[in-house]
Parts: C-alpha cells; structure tokens; sequence
C-alpha cells in the first residue's frame, strides 16, 4: 500500500477548518469544522481519518520550533545553553533555568511541552478510535504518531493522562504510570508495525515501519529508566529492531553535514519534520549573520572532538567563508570578508565564558551550525527537514546494547569503530560505556535525544559548565501546576 503523505496546506483548507481544542490539561474534546464530533447523545460519532492525520503530522512538526519539546531535550542537557547577552535571551529566564535545572511545576516550556504533546495524543486516539473508519495504513499511521507523542509524555514527565474518545469534559483523564505507559506504547508499535509501509529513503516525512522499528528500539534500550528493570533480552530486542532497519536499505552516509541538507538523498534519515529548520539555524547566529544570537555549546563539547572529525566541521575561514559544525574563532561571509559584531568589533567567537550564564556579550559560545544553508547569496534560507531519527543512532543504538548484554553477530567496538573512521576520528577497538555517551554526542548533536541519553547513562545529574544543581529528581520535569489542578488523578512528580 502506498503511503498516504500529507504536506501542510497553507490558505487553503486547513485554515478554514478550525480544529479547536481547550486546555489539553483536562484533555477536553476537540472539535472538527467548529462542530463537536458527536451525535445528539452526546457520542463520538469519528473524525475524518485523512484531516485529523494531516493535523496529526502538524502536532510533531511543532516539535521543529527551539522551544519547549526541544529545548527540554537539548537546553536541559550538556549540549546547548541559551546565554543572556545584555537585555537579548533574558526572557524572564526561562532559558537560565532550564540548563541550571532551577525549573518548577509553572515553567511555561514546561506547561507548553506538556499541553502539545498530551494534545497529540488525544487528536491521534480519535483516529484510532473504531467509529472513524480509518483505513489500514491510517490506522497504523495514527497508532504510531500516539505513540511517539506518549513516548516524550513518559520519557519527560513520568505518568501520561489518557481520555478515552467517549469521555465528556467531566471525566477525568485515566493516568498511566510510566511502566504502563511503556507497554501501551509497545502495543500501539506492534499493532501498527503490519500495516505501515516499508521503510522508503526517498520520504522522509511519513512514519513508516523503519521509525516504528526505532522506537521500538528506543523504548527496550531505555526499559529500565521507565519500568525498573531491563535484561539480555530487553538489549536482544533492541538488536532486533535495530537490524530491521538496517534490513530496509539504511546505512550510514560519508558525507555528513550533506545529511542535513534537503537537497541531498541520503541513507540515513528515517523520519524528519516536515518543517523550516531555521530555528536549528538562525539561534545560534550572530544578528550580522542573519541570526538571532542566543545558543551556544559547551567548550567541554568541542573539545571532546578530534582535529580530523569531520563532524566538527569548517569553523569558517577567508577561503571558505560561512563555515558548518562547531563555528569558532573569526567568523566569515561567502565573500571572505571578515564579520564584525554591532559594536565594529572582530566577530570572534570563543569557547569560554568568563562571565557565566548572564552578562555575555555578543561573542561568547562556539555555534553548533549542522542544518547548513544551501546557496551562496544574500540570506538563503534553509529548508524542510528537522531530522527526529538517523541511521547513525541505530547502529550506536545496537553498540550500547551489544555492551550492555546483547548478543550480535558483531561486536560493539567494530560498531563504533567503523562509524569512527567513516567520519575521520580514531577508531581505538575499545570503548568504555562514558566514551560511548561522547560519541552519541559528537555523532547527534542538537538532534534531540541528549537528555534522554543522559538520563539513561546516569549523568544528567553531574555538573558542567554554568550548572551546578545536582538534584537527582530532575531527572523528571514536574507536572505543570494548572494540569494537577484540573485533574485528581495526577500526581506531582518528587521533590517539586
């Protein structure tokens, strides 16, 4: 069966169609056309399966802003940090708390991460729902989308609320439990893996079984940060999962920040957003570049890259011009002019920041510039494709389980070894678990999967560079207050 793609429509349909919904803390019935979905007793009569799984891809597109979802995963991480510099990215310090883990139960990210993603779910469960006749490949289309938004509910924030489709307003959600959640999802995966297309490099935007499979393998590798408890077999399957994508035709790509370019076919993404990558790209950027100036990486980040990685990229150069990767020192335009900062000073970014979080001015921070421009002139922009799952996360995804008791034809070192040597680093033969998470981390970089990763390895809790909170409950980000407020059955999470 062909895939069934759906492409925002911009003033055209969907702009006429209101999909209105209230506060997705009380998770309240969503309207279709202004009219509730409902039948003069007051039941769930279906949806369109084809406007409500078009509606279903916009809900993750929104994960392409540099907000909420993302910033959770990235911000909150040793990865990226947002520097106040003069009045510029104060914001209240919204942006502060989340890398100095200070965040509390009426963070607006917080609230706004749980509100999308709790939303997604419940558009998702009405297409799921019997009286919306969806076909096979909807169907299994939908029950994938439910359970990547539920996945990001768990993997954040530990219980998931869940509405049934005939549950009024006066009804509250039903509450998972993180190890309920996990299996909930596990069954939406398995059901809907049959009926997904296969795998296909040439759509990147349409889930299909190769994603499913990823999940999949996110959620065994990851068992026992939401259950309690994993085994050999648990890794097994996640071996198994990973080998079925590689079975569909995947495989790492020489060339890398071409991966990140929507002009180039690669072999690599298995589902991206089908949404502007600016936000990847004019944050980090200085206001003469065309950018907004606000994140940076951690020097510890660029120093844990070899001089040959090419993953560290071309900081730019007079030859060279505008540069891709980790973008330090004198930066340059495309015509090897030097670029100034608004003062007339050498825009030279450094790698420290002396006077922390706060204070900066306009040239602290290396920049960490992967989705690059395509074009030489004026301002180009870039274009669709915020990556969510890569091929390069598989293969470390297999390494990490071999190393913690899979079984493989293959071993962990020969894994990493041959990623390593593909992208111009050393390939030692032996990997400690600590050198693995590095390499994570040199390979996905600002991808989205950096708290998670160091939740699962037990650092999220360490310090670094401008953060000094050690509390090992961040681990979970709080329930927001105006959920608990409207819905008994939640609880909020310890130590907030």
């Amino acid at each position: 069966m062909k895939k069934i793609k759906f492409k925002k429509i911009v003033g055209s349909l969907f702009t006429t169609v209101a999909l209105i919904t209230f506060s997705c803390t009380d998770l309240d019935p969503v309207f279709n056309d202004s009219t509730p979905v409902e039948n003069s007793s007051g039941e769930f009569t279906g949806v369109d399966p084809t406007n409500f799984l078009e509606s279903a891809y916009n809900d993750i597109e929104g994960m392409g802003d540099q907000a909420n979802t993302y910033a959770l995963q990235e911000v909150s991480s040793d990865e990226l940090v947002v520097l106040t510099r003069g009045a510029d990215w104060g914001d209240n310090g919204v942006w502060r708390t989340l890398h100095q883990h200070t965040w509390d139960a009426n963070h607006p990210q917080v609230l706004n991460t749980w509100n999308n993603r709790n939303n997604a779910v419940f558009r998702t469960t009405r297409i799921i729902a019997p009286e919306s006749n969806a076909s096979p490949n909807q169907l299994a289309q939908a029950k994938t989308l439910r359970a990547l938004n539920m996945f990001y509910v768990m993997d954040m924030f530990g219980q998931v609320p869940f509405r049934g489709v005939n549950d009024g307003p006066d009804v509250n959600p039903n509450v998972f439990s993180r190890s309920e959640a996990f299996d909930f999802i596990v069954q939406d995966l398995t059901e809907a893996l049959p009926d997904l297309d296969e795998g296909t490099i040439s759509d990147i935007y349409t889930v299909d079984k190769a994603f499913a499979n990823f999940l999949l393998a996110k959620l065994y590798l990851n068992k026992e940060v939401y259950t309690g408890s994993s085994s050999a077999e648990d890794f097994n399957k996640v071996i198994q999962y990973c080998d079925a994508i590689t079975a569909e035709g995947y495989a790492l790509d020489p060339e890398y920040f071409e991966i990140f370019k929507p002009s180039h076919t690669n072999s690599e993404i298995i589902l991206a957003l089908d949404t502007f990558t600016g936000n990847r790209v004019w944050n980090i950027l200085h206001p003469n570049q065309g950018g907004w100036n606000g994140f940076a990486t951690l020097a510890e980040v660029y120093d844990s890259f070899e001089p040959g990685d090419i993953r560290l990229g071309t900081p730019s150069s007079p030859t060279e011009g505008f540069g891709t990767g980790m973008l330090i020192g004198q930066q340059y335009d495309e015509n090897g002019n030097p670029y100034t900062d608004r003062g007339g000073n050498p825009l030279v970014f450094t790698k420290d920041f002396p006077t922390g979080i706060t204070g900066n001015n306009e040239r602290t921070g290396v920049r960490p510039h992967k989705y690059t421009r395509e074009g030489d002139e004026g301002r180009p922009d870039p274009g669709n494709g915020t990556v969510v799952a890569r091929y390069a996360d598989v293969v470390l995804m297999k390494a990490e389980a071999i190393m913690r008791g899979g079984t493989a034809g293959e071993t962990a070192e020969s894994i990493i070894d041959n990623l390593r040597s593909l992208r111009g680093a050393t390939a030692s033969g032996t990997y400690s678990m600590d050198e693995l998470l590095n390499e994570r981390r040199r390979e996905l970089w600002i991808e989205g999967w950096r708290r998670n990763d160091q939740v699962r390895f037990g650092t999220f809790a360490n310090t670094w560079d401008m953060k000094e909170v050690t509390e090992d409950f961040r681990v979970l980000f709080p329930i927001p207050a105006t959920a608990l407020a409207t819905n008994p059955n939640l609880s909020q999470n310890p130590g907030y």
